[in-house]
């Protein structure tokens, strides 16, 4: 029997799984799937990158089967299904999932976020639709406006809830529930647990059975993670030798701030790095094709903000650097949650100053693991010595092995600088230089 078929799908679905080429469900498929479909409220804690969006929709699309028809009435198309999200990016990545997932079904489906016209979602909703996928906020001002009607809703489902409660959304999703009928079914999925995450689920979840595919708050193992010690000064330099020397064809960078991401983009660019930069001052439709043109591989680098870190599906995506250590050591998981996904391996390297040592021990005590601080060559910060801390053996470092030249060319190796501020850029002394790097380090 197909895989999928035993959890209790329908021949039709199954077919459509057979025509995308899923051959295995994964855990939280196999665990979430049956109790969706059998009605019960559920609580699923799941890394990102494990197929929830197809572990909820799945099971959902199977019971909204029964409504299916080709009327051109809206009467007969209303929302009996609405998705919660925290981003645009989440909101896109999971329409395109459940428009590949209906594709032989006459189901309607429909996708609200802000940045963009609301006049043709509103036309949208008017036409009806049986699946509804909405950021918070677009939904909560179309509810304000009258225009769209959510007494009909059967199946909520709260996808990332620990990002929306991160961006403070807790009111504003109670404000939505107290439009929704009292009797439905609702599903809460995150990839993290805490108090929050609790408070949530007793408000509106009703015995919820609960799903926990890794440990609370954990990393994935396929991701290969690395904390590098470095000074703020010597930063872009390390990260352009990151990129260059361990060959990073493919990379997500993340900084805390939308300067951060403009500033790293100017520089990169002036490396010759294919780059693009993506934020929360974009506007929707530049941000999807940047997105885009990255998914499609035609620029190498994307530096972005966490508006990034959730919804961002790409498959295997090898490397993710975070610039900067996220602001909340629940946000390094999903971060690095980028890559290393379905069961494909990735490398997270994390740049570490001195101001984020703290921060540092809280990623550590949050994922119960113990990554000592490497240093590399040539970019050793000042403060490893000041702080006493035990680097990493560099000898036992894939990252050091990698960014060392062979012996023979450490001798007597010519430099290439960045010149300190105000200094004219053909200096070449050593003193007049922000940062020395030997010549191998760069790829010139």
């Amino acid at each position: 029997m197909n895989p999928f078929a035993s959890l209790g799908l329908s021949p039709e679905i199954v077919e459509t799984l057979n025509q995308l080429a899923f051959e295995e469900p994964t855990d939280i498929q196999k665990n979430a799937i049956p109790k969706v479909m059998a009605g019960n409220d559920l609580l699923a804690i799941a890394q990102t990158g494990t197929g929830k969006t197809a572990a909820y929709a799945l099971p959902t699309i199977e019971r909204l089967k029964r409504y299916a028809n080709n009327s051109t009435s809206p009467a007969m198309h209303p929302v009996r299904m609405l998705v919660l999200v925290p981003t645009r990016e989440l909101a896109q990545q999971v329409q395109e999932n459940i428009a590949l997932f209906i594709q032989n079904l006459p189901l309607r489906y429909a996708v609200l976020y802000g940045g963009t016209n609301i006049n043709p979602q509103i036309e949208e909703l008017r036409r009806g639709v049986e699946i509804l996928v909405a950021t918070v906020g677009r939904l909560k001002d179309l509810i304000e406006q009258k225009s769209v009607q959510l007494n009909k809703v059967e199946i909520v489902i709260l996808d990332e809830a620990d990002k929306m409660l991160d961006i403070g959304f807790f009111d504003d999703i109670r404000k939505i529930f107290s439009y929704l009928p009292h009797k439905k079914q609702t599903a809460l999925f995150s990839a993290t647990f805490s108090k929050q995450i609790e408070l949530l689920t007793k408000e509106f979840l009703h015995q919820p059975q609960r799903i926990e595919i890794a440990p609370q708050n954990t990393t994935n193992i396929n991701v290969e993670q690395h904390f590098i010690g470095i000074d703020n000064q010597q930063k872009k330099s390390l990260l352009y030798a990151l990129i260059s020397e361990l060959n990073m064809y493919q990379v997500l960078i993340f900084c805390n701030t939308k300067a951060t991401v403009e500033r790293i983009t100017r520089y990169l660019t002036q490396k010759r790095i294919s780059v693009l930069p993506i934020h929360g001052d974009k506007t929707q439709s530049n941000r999807t094709e940047t997105l885009l043109q990255f998914k499609q591989g035609n620029i190498q680098a994307l530096v972005a903000t966490d508006v990034a870190a959730r919804g961002l599906d790409i498959d295997a995506l090898p490397f993710v650097v975070n610039y900067d250590l996220p602001q909340q050591a629940e946000d390094y998981v999903h971060r690095i949650g980028r890559t290393g996904r379905a069961g494909a391996s990735g490398v997270a390297i994390s740049l570490v100053e001195e101001s984020d040592l703290e921060q540092y021990q809280n990623i550590l005590d949050l994922t119960k693991q113990n990554i000592k601080i490497e240093f590399i060559d040539h970019y050793e910060p000042y403060w490893s010595q000041k702080k006493k801390i035990a680097p990493q053996t560099k000898k036992s470092s894939n990252l050091s092995k990698q960014l060392n030249p062979p012996k023979e060319n450490k001798k007597n190796a010519p430099v290439i600088c960045e010149p300190i501020a105000g200094r004219k850029k053909h200096i070449r002394k050593k003193e007049d230089c922000a940062l020395v790097l030997p010549l191998w380090t760069q790829s010139i």
